[in-house]
């Protein structure tokens, strides 16, 4: 299937080769699966609160539990991958994440899918860090936002396979079996990538042409730096803010999305897996377009500090009219219009993603990408926290969260711009 993708997408470079585009193949299909993992939850809330008898606030404190679990592996796991690579990375992670999922399935009370959620945000962390450190080691820097943009596609259509896949195995068996049965994904995707992956230094498919075209960027340290260096650095945070700003955005949109849909348009489980499905559709082009508009303006002589940061002003301006999303009465012209923000937030994070690799030298991206993705997941807390307060105290009312999902796009590039105005390489 990686094949088939890098064929269908990307045309090979003359004289060159595409083997790498097989290795972002492999890294969309962790990222789908990934997502079908961590969008259960949302695409199953209404089941649960009616069988579990949940509030809001009980909701709002398993996906904290989450966020506070995936920060802590975040950080991790970039240490994990700097130090031992992506492949191994890729290995400890995806185990954690399956076994956690799979373990949903036993649970029965608010403490205790608070606990599987936690084993699954652990692994879920490991999935970015390892995913951009294999992509900065089989990509140069003029592919490498197209390359994060096809495998951050991925999210989306896990986001897609969930709400379509999920209601269908809870109405054949139960919730529950749902749990298992997706679990196997995880499981077939790791023997394939312990069969494939290896660093193109040692990948026997890889040719020479194709080898000289990956490592033509000047070569820099990859011995892993500390973070206390790192901390110390504004670029550092000048990436780590951009994600505290939208992070919670995208995880308001994974977690509440379903249950918005659910109350404010009367739908039940098997009419609200299309609406969901369209939207995330939606999200896959933003994924891919991002990511191929600065690659492309970088190609066409641009600096990529002018290319990043205008995809990004770009995309800040496309999520501002999901503020009017509650007063539509029509469910698919809030589809379009959600599904345009969702499509805005994974093409300025597909740029995001690539600030690290641009900025830092190699043994340092997996540690940044740690740092922004666990100061992005303490946002994610506190979204969580004030997502389920604001809907227990207005009666479900969500202008108030949809306002500041119009703003928080722009606070981000504004963060980005300040720390790092024109997004030199920093040597540490």
């Amino acid at each position: 299937m990686a094949d088939a993708i890098a064929e269908k997408i990307v045309p090979p470079v003359a004289n060159v080769g595409r083997y790498r585009w097989v290795i972002v193949g492999l890294l969309f299909l962790a990222t789908a699966i990934n997502y079908v993992d961590r969008q259960m939850i949302g695409v199953l809330k209404p089941t649960l609160q009616h069988e579990m008898g949940w509030t809001e606030g009980d909701f709002a404190n398993i996906v904290f539990w989450f966020q506070v679990a995936y920060a802590i592996g975040y950080i991790g796991f970039g240490r994990i991958v700097d130090k031992v690579g992506a492949r191994v990375g890729y290995l400890v992670a995806i185990v954690i994440w399956t076994v956690s999922h799979m373990a949903h399935g036993l649970a029965s009370s608010v403490t205790q899918f608070a606990l599987a959620r936690a084993g699954l945000g652990i692994g879920e962390s490991g999935n970015f860090p390892a995913g951009i450190r294999a992509v900065t080691d089989w990509f140069p820097q003029k592919e490498r936002a197209f390359a994060i943009g096809l495998f951050n596609a991925g999210a989306n259509v896990g986001a897609i396979v969930t709400p379509l896949l999920v209601p269908f195995l809870v109405l054949m068996f139960d919730w529950r079996v749902a749990f298992y049965v997706t679990g196997l994904f995880g499981v077939l995707w790791l023997i394939a990538w312990w069969a494939i992956y290896r660093h193109p230094d040692e990948h026997p498919r890889l040719s020479e042409g194709e080898r000289a075209w990956i490592q033509q960027d000047p070569a820099d340290p990859v011995t892993p730096i500390g973070w206390g260096r790192l901390l110390g650095i504004r670029e550092t945070w000048s990436y780590a803010l951009g994600k505290f700003f939208i992070d919670p955005i995208w995880w308001f949109f994974l977690f509440w999305l379903p249950g918005y849909l659910f109350e404010r348009y009367d739908m039940d489980l098997k009419s609200f897996g299309l609406p969901l499905a369209a939207i995330y559709l939606i999200s896959d082009v933003g994924s891919v377009a991002g990511g191929w508009l600065s690659s492309r303006l970088i190609k066409a002589g641009r600096t990529p500090n002018f290319a990043r940061k205008l995809t990004m002003f770009v995309c800040a301006c496309c999520v501002v009219p999901v503020y009017f999303a509650q007063d539509i009465d029509s469910v698919w012209t809030a589809v379009l219009i959600i599904g345009l923000a969702t499509a805005a937030h994974q093409a300025f994070s597909a740029n995001l993603y690539t600030l690290p690799s641009d900025i830092f030298p190699r043994g340092a991206v997996g540690s940044v990408v740690g740092i922004g993705g666990t100061v992005g997941a303490v946002g994610g807390m506190g979204m969580a926290l004030f997502t389920g307060y604001i809907l227990e105290t207005t009666g479900n009312n969500y202008q108030i969260l949809f306002g500041i999902c119009a703003s928080a796009y722009f606070v981000a590039l504004l963060a980005v711009h300040l720390l790092s105005p024109r997004l030199d390489r920093v040597t540490v």
